[in-house]
């Protein structure tokens, strides 16, 4: 099985007695849905939660609304409030989460193509930042791979 697929990565949260949950923005539930296709996924994905709107964002998630005024939803402790959100709310050990400016125009501020993924676990939490390149969908698609192999990478460190 490829590394940083989703099958690998719910086989791996299986085998380390882990649950997944979701939060996003710009992918708007394909990560979750991309789980959720892999047979058995139901042992391991608790669920998603899309917050497109800050006010989802905010009053979901707990993304302080003082934060997403100053920064906007494109920035790196939002993803981190998100990913910390998801797995609070949905009461998963990782939380994992995306958002960034999928085009076709800058979004507060950011050029299209920043993105931030965010995973959250009970030990602490971690974001990357990313730019891609490409349309709408190539952006979205990508990201979706990046919160995969993060997934991945915070599965081998158990």
């Amino acid at each position: 099985m490829e590394p940083g697929t989703a099958a690998a990565v719910l086989d791996a949260a299986r085998a380390a007695g882990r649950t997944v949950a979701t939060a996003e923005s710009l992918t708007a539930g394909m990560l979750c849905a991309e789980l959720g296709a892999v047979p058995g996924a139901s042992a391991v994905l608790q669920g998603g939660v899309v917050a497109y709107q800050n006010g989802i964002k905010h009053s979901v998630l707990g993304v302080p609304a003082g934060l997403l005024a100053e920064a906007g939803s494109v920035d790196g402790r939002v993803a981190e409030h998100m990913a910390s959100g998801a797995r609070r709310v949905l009461g998963a050990d990782i939380g994992v989460s995306t958002t960034g400016a999928a085009g076709p125009e800058a979004h507060d501020g950011k050029p299209v193509g920043t993105v931030f993924v965010g995973i959250a676990t009970a030990s602490g939490s971690s974001v990357r930042e990313f730019h891609f390149s490409g349309d709408r969908a190539a952006i979205r698609a990508a990201t979706c791979r990046q919160a995969l192999l993060m997934l991945a990478t915070e599965l081998e460190a158990d």
